[in-house]
């Protein structure tokens, strides 16, 4: 329950904060965050992907492989 409510007084400070009329006005300052993080963002998913594909085809190749030893040993 506290980390709900935590949750939406987080959410209710970033909708406060980013507001144009709002007293932060950090509006333009989260886009220019955002503009410059995206492609470092978008370079560690990518990077995540490759190794999340990686461990998969190593997966199918062991997968198949044991199957091949169990059925010589059937």
């Amino acid at each position: 329950m506290v980390a709900l409510i935590l949750g939406m007084l987080f959410i209710a400070f970033t909708v406060f904060s980013v507001l144009p009329g709002a007293p932060l006005a950090w509006g333009a300052n989260v886009v220019e965050f955002l503009k410059g993080f995206l492609p470092v963002l978008s370079g560690f998913i990518g990077f995540i992907a490759i190794l999340i594909g990686l461990a998969d085809i190593k997966d199918k190749k062991e997968a198949k492989r044991e199957e091949m030893e169990a059925a010589k040993n059937n």
